[in-house]
């Protein structure tokens, strides 16, 4: 990951180029009026002169959603058949070549279907942004890939459609769409969220009051983040120096399959904390087996991914190759995970020798 300076300058390239701008609607959930906030700001926008057009809107049968579809400018979509379904997707040819100012894409992590440009719809929403357009989206922090393995903890589902953390980091505006987990489950049970039937399903297995305040929660904290990451923005575009970064986090790669659970906690961490962060893998010499090499690069790949930097350092010594490149890195935070349970002696070992080692150094 680049630090906040180099970040910003990347941003203030981009629109210099003429990228369009991202506005995201977040919510901690479905229900909570994303869609319909997207288009009563879409709405202010056709009154105001812009020319808009509603790329694709998901309103799910709510009524209140699809009136404020009236007067609003759409995209035919595009109309594809798979394996005997009729499906329904955004026109990203159409748009490009005759393109509106503003574009409303809905559910942001989206799965096309088979055949389209890309695999996933953030992807398109790239490319609208990259040809200029200006572009409206709305996603579910459940959704957010850094958090993957936090929304399974908590929800007991695992989120298959994920967007990556980068492309709401490089939203120009995020707009969190608050409602308290007690009025979305009335929503739910009135059926404004789902017919009474999926409903009932919903409550049951997803949304629970518990589940609801611990995504409400993480929703939040994805908010603040972005809001942080914007201001010191703010203060490059102004010409002043953003507010210095405090150290480095620093992530002693494992190679047990949990290593990409600790690569997420890593991100997220790094995120909370406003640091830069880096996934070190340390070479000792010994050859890894192809299991533990796909681990290994698996993580690498993810931590890439998610904005993280990836090193290998050659060393004998796993703790003293750590310690030498936090201190040389100036880092606040050293992460290392806990293996594989036939490792805990290991690690305990690996541990023990950085806490000895490394004075000055929180190590998680």
């Amino acid at each position: 990951m680049t630090d906040s300076t180099g970040r910003a300058e990347a941003l203030l390239a981009e629109h210099r180029e003429g990228r369009g701008r991202l506005k995201v609607f977040l919510g901690a959930a479905p229900g909570v009026g994303k869609t319909y906030a997207m288009l009563q700001a879409a709405q202010t926008a056709l009154r105001q002169g812009r020319r808009v057009r509603a790329g694709i809107v998901e309103t799910h049968g709510r009524r209140e959603t699809a009136a404020l579809l009236a007067g609003l400018p759409q995209q035919p979509l595009r109309r594809v058949e798979h394996r005997g379904l009729k499906l329904s997707e955004l026109d990203l040819e159409g748009l490009l070549a005759d393109p509106p100012e503003l574009v409303l894409v809905d559910e942001l992590a989206h799965s096309n279907a088979p055949g389209s440009r890309h695999a996933k719809r953030w992807q398109d929403v790239e490319d609208l942004l990259a040809a200029g357009l200006n572009v409206y989206t709305t996603v579910n922090v459940q959704h957010l890939e850094s958090l993957n393995d936090e929304v399974r903890d908590i929800t007991g589902v695992l989120v298959r459609e994920t967007v990556p953390d980068q492309v709401l980091l490089d939203a120009d505006d995020l707009v969190l769409i608050d409602l308290p987990p007690r009025e979305l489950l009335e929503r739910l049970r009135e059926g404004k969220v789902y017919v009474p039937e999926q409903a009932r399903a919903a409550i049951d297995a997803f949304f629970s009051q518990t589940n609801l305040t611990a995504l409400r929660e993480l929703a939040m904290r994805t908010a603040a983040a972005q809001v942080d990451s914007a201001l010191a923005l703010r203060y490059r575009q102004q010409g002043q120096a953003a507010p210095p970064l405090l150290g480095r986090l620093i992530v002693g790669a494992g190679t047990a399959p949990s290593a990409e659970r600790l690569v997420r906690h890593a991100s997220r961490l790094a995120d909370q904390r406003h640091l830069p962060w880096t996934l070190v893998h340390v070479d000792t010499g010994q050859p890894l087996d192809d299991a533990t090499r796909a681990n290994l690069q698996a993580s690498q790949r993810l931590a890439e991914r998610l904005g993280g930097e990836v090193l290998t350092l050659r060393d004998s010594d796993p703790a003293r190759a750590l310690v030498r490149h936090a201190r040389d890195q100036r880092a606040s935070v050293l992460l290392i995970g806990r293996g594989r349970p036939r490792g805990f002696s290991l690690r305990r070992r690996l541990a023990s020798r950085l806490l000895r080692r490394a004075q000055g150094l929180e190590i998680a």
